[in-house]
């Protein structure tokens, strides 16, 4: 055996020369979207990557567009919100193109406007 030099690769941006995300050993390296926003008030999105829209629903109700489509609706969409105890956050409507949030709670059994709402999608390329 030889010796092995190790080394520190640096990079402001990797991509796929085939297009699509990076890939290291078959599994992927960054989420295919991903947004933070508030839902109070004026729908507001902080920072996002791969979201085009945030759609308005009605109270407590949002939809996250994509910019560009997933090849399939066979992703994985992730939910984090500020809430309390009583929330029950859950994630419907998973299409190719978008997906809905929808901030539910239990006390009173009503939906809510939500400040703090941060969302994640795995998958979903071809």
């Amino acid at each position: 055996m030889g010796d092995y030099i190790m080394s520190t690769i640096k990079a402001n941006d990797i991509q796929n020369a085939s297009g699509g995300i990076p890939t290291v050993k078959g599994q992927r390296l960054i989420p295919t979207a991903w947004v933070s926003f508030n839902g109070t008030g004026t729908v507001a999105i902080n920072d996002d990557e791969g979201v085009s829209s945030i759609t308005d629903i009605d109270t407590g109700e949002y939809q996250i567009n994509f910019t560009t489509a997933m090849a399939n609706a066979a992703y994985c969409p992730l939910l984090s919100i500020n809430y309390d105890l009583n929330d029950s956050p859950f994630i419907s409507h998973i299409v190719n193109t978008s997906y809905r949030l929808n901030m539910y709670t239990g006390a009173g059994g009503v939906y809510r406007d939500t400040s703090g709402i941060y969302s994640a999608v795995l998958g979903g390329q071809a």
